[in-house]
């Protein structure tokens, strides 16, 4: 699991424990089984029924993937292979690059490589890269905007838990001992949806979203230098076009 997405939740959580401390109240006191259901419940269930069957079997991996690690390989290894690539094609040509691309570890990378040394043209194969990209992104965001739903939902229906509640709050008005219980209870339901879309459900989002985002940018960075590969580009201007791609604090740090 990645120690950020784990430090962050901890941290979000532990402020809301320390704040019911302080206040005088026990964290205990909103541990109630009924909303508890209601919410966690209501939510997948609200979120599952905008979703497909093939979604709903992919879950258990979309929760995979918004604790998983950032398992980019190095930036700066991909570029000198590709520099290392790039010398060997214009010394020897395509054909040597065959082997080599066999044992190159990101599977993006060894599919280009490979369609570079069947002689697939420049525009063919950027065409089915950019194709292979896109699909990536796409099924990222679905993922992402599952626990973007869950994120919406979570809080109305904490909203239904806390009516319904109060329905029962109602019914009890002439017994004023138990009014005050009740209407604690009533508004757990609201507390844990609120809490929920914004302590777990959008963070999960989020980090689905930036670790997308950081994979994509890597994968325009390699496709960008297997076209400059095939198109017999000079290495020292390969190495340069992709620094220029990266962000500027990863560029010091390669540059370092």
């Amino acid at each position: 699991m990645d120690p950020a997405t784990l430090a962050g939740m901890a941290l979000a959580g532990g402020a809301l424990i320390v704040t019911m401390l302080l206040e005088g109240s026990s964290p205990m006191a909103v541990v109630l089984l009924p909303p508890l259901i209601l919410v966690f419940g209501g939510t997948f269930g609200a979120a599952i029924a905008g979703s497909t069957m093939a979604d709903v079997r992919r879950i258990p991996a979309w929760f995979r993937l918004a604790f998983a690690p950032d398992r980019r390989p190095q930036t700066s290894s991909l570029i000198a292979l590709l520099v290392e690539l790039a010398t060997v094609a214009r010394k020897e040509g395509m054909l040597p690059l065959e082997n080599r691309a066999r044992s190159v570890t990101d599977p993006f990378l060894r599919r280009g490589l490979q369609m570079a040394v069947d002689g697939t043209p420049v525009e063919r194969l950027q065409a089915a890269m950019e194709s292979e990209i896109a699909v990536y992104r796409v099924d990222d965001q679905v993922a992402a905007r599952f626990f973007t739903r869950m994120g919406g939902y979570a809080p109305t229906v904490g909203i239904i838990g806390t009516v319904v509640g109060l329905v029962q709050v109602l019914k009890s008005l002439e017994d004023p001992t138990v009014l005050g219980p009740l209407v604690a209870g009533a508004f757990v339901a609201t507390l844990w949806g609120v809490l929920s879309a914004n302590f777990l459900w959008l963070p999960m989002s989020a980090k689905i979203t930036r670790n997308s985002h950081l994979r994509t940018a890597q994968m325009e960075l390699l496709l960008e230098g297997v076209c400059e590969i095939l198109a017999g580009t000079n290495p020292r201007a390969i190495k340069q076009r992709l620094r220029a791609m990266l962000p500027p604090s990863e560029a010091r740090r390669i540059a370092a």
